[in-house]
């Protein structure tokens, strides 16, 4: 039974996600919000809405392991997995302001989060522990992100070449996408909670510790939101929203999602999960070396990450953290 429940959960996740994001991406058409705003924070946001249920109520019930350790797997697997896929299927275009402004701040942000729970290594405790008070310096981090990307989007709004006319418009059911995103959000709400007990259970009745489930499991099943869009946007030669799904969920699965389960209940970093920390860091400056070279991400990169993270999830299986 507990396996039905977790399979629910993530089926509530995955459907969740995909009506939160059809219906608000619908009221934004409605409003005549720019699309690069859909981009960097409807689509972005709205496929790492299953991290954030997850790793809050993780932090509600005090599963240190699973709130931190969803967010670092689910970052490790989007720029690795997700971006490298593809990659693979078609190569990725990097605009220069992306490599210049976004993959930087993902940079930020991952340094943040090592350098505030490694207070064992920067500080005089003996534990590695995100407290409430870095979880109001995440989320400030956060809110300046959003100041950013708002104002971006409003200085490249009188530059875009393509806006919806008022017949158009008309055609958006307003009524029906906001009833879309309420039952999306309360699907990933529920699933969040129905993956994170189940998945607690399964690893207690297995002997495997949580931040194995929430760096393997709960990582790739909250992150297949984000893997069905870039992937689909890669196909339609979209790149723009594949690389730019993958970077605003990082900087949001951190500042966000980290930043608000460590204000709910301060999050007791293992130690071992240094070297998480850190890939996620090592593979942001991948990112940011195969973007620069190119200005776009090529089947060979996309391989290389790929073949990372089957490199790292046999290590994984290996250690049984």
């Amino acid at each position: 039974m507990i396996y039905v429940l977790l399979v629910l959960g993530f089926v509530l996740l995955i459907k969740g996600a995909d009506f939160f994001v059809d219906g608000a991406s619908g009221i934004a058409t409605y409003f005549k919000i720019p699309s690069i705003i859909i981009g960097l924070t409807i689509v972005a946001f709205g496929t790492s809405a299953p991290e954030a249920a997850v790793s809050i109520g993780a932090g509600l019930s005090g599963s240190n392991g699973i709130a931190i350790g969803n967010v670092l797997g689910s970052n490790i697997f989007n720029i690795s997995m997700i971006l490298g896929l593809t990659a693979f299927i078609f190569p990725l275009d990097v605009q220069k302001q992306t490599i210049r402004k976004e993959i930087p701040l993902t940079l930020l942000s991952g340094a943040a989060l090592l350098i505030l729970a490694g207070d064992r290594f920067f500080g005089d405790s003996n534990v590695m522990l995100l407290s409430r008070g870095d979880g109001i310096i995440l989320l400030l981090f956060f809110c300046v992100f959003l100041y950013y990307i708002v104002e971006a989007a409003l200085n490249s709004r009188d530059k875009s070449e393509h806006y919806l006319d008022e017949t158009e418009i008309k055609q958006v059911k307003i009524g029906s996408n906001i009833l879309l995103t309420v039952l999306g959000l309360a699907g990933i709400l529920i699933g969040g909670q129905l993956v994170v007990s189940s998945s607690v259970s399964i690893a207690k009745s297995f002997g495997i510790s949580e931040t194995v489930i929430g760096l393997t499991i709960i990582a790739i099943g909250t992150s297949l939101p984000e893997l069905i869009t870039s992937i689909t946007a890669a196909r339609k030669k979209n790149t723009d929203i594949a690389v730019g799904n993958i970077i605003g969920s990082n900087i949001f699965n951190i500042l966000f999602v980290l930043g608000a389960s460590a204000l709910i209940h301060p999050i007791i970093v293992e130690p071992k999960l240094v070297v998480e920390l850190t890939i996620n860091i090592l593979l942001t400056i991948a990112l940011f070396i195969f973007s620069r070279s190119h200005n776009k991400i090529v089947k060979g990169e996309g391989i290389i990450f790929i073949l990372f993270y089957l490199f790292y999830t046999g290590y994984l299986l290996s250690m049984n953290l």
